[in-house]
């Protein structure tokens, strides 16, 4: 489903990536571990099409979209990807329910129908009591939850995972794990996740090791 190949980014003369080959099939867990600094968030970010490579080619389903525009690329990632961040990134003045249907919204979907979308994805992440909550009125495993309802709002083909258990105590780092595998069953989904989490890791389908900026 989605194919990188020779993907390169430097930063200055300090080069992270060093002509990176990647495939993820549809439906896989796959991780992606190493050492702090060894370029693991800068391919997440460029696999996201949020950063774009200095030299390499990233493919979904066959289209690049290394070729495409801004625009374009915008208009890509809000129908074909979701974002689960270690900081939960949920805009405070929102209740949970509207936070999840952010990216409908953008994505210029009915209010109604984004609505009916979101609590469906409350209610099986368990949160169905909390959507008219804050950020604020959630302890951080429940907002972690609504991120992960967010991501999944407009049913992307990937969702792309920067440390998302970083923030969390062991117990919620573990819920969060096995969601992301209940998820897998229900909704045939796809994942790709920056991990510092043996236990995460373990767990993936595959686990992509980055040393050096290499796979």
């Amino acid at each position: 489903m989605i194919v990188a190949t020779g993907i390169t980014k430097s930063y200055g003369n300090l080069q992270v990536l060093k002509g990176v080959d990647v495939s993820i099939a549809k439906g896989e867990v796959v991780s992606i571990v190493g050492a702090s600094g060894a370029g693991k968030s800068t391919l997440l970010h460029i696999l996201g099409t949020l950063d774009r490579p200095d030299a390499g080619v990233v493919q979904f389903e066959n289209q690049v979209v290394t070729s495409m525009n801004s625009r374009q690329l915008a208009q890509f990632r809000n129908k074909h990807i979701g974002f689960i961040f270690q900081f939960h990134n949920l805009l405070p003045e929102f209740t949970a329910l509207e936070n999840v249907c952010i990216p409908a919204y953008i994505g210029n979907k009915a209010k109604q129908e984004s609505e009916a979308r979101a609590l469906e994805l409350l209610d099986f992440l368990g949160l169905s009591a909390r959507a008219d909550h804050k950020p604020n009125q959630l302890s951080g495993g429940e907002q972690q939850r609504v991120a992960v309802a967010r991501a999944l709002m407009n049913n992307p083909d990937v969702i792309l995972a920067d440390e998302p258990s970083g923030n969390l105590d062991s117990k919620n780092a573990r819920e969060l794990h096995q969601l992301f595998f209940s998820l897998r069953e229900k909704y045939n989904q796809t994942f790709v996740i920056v991990t510092h989490n043996d236990e995460l890791a373990g767990l993936a389908d595959r686990a992509l090791v980055m040393r050096d900026g290499r796979l």
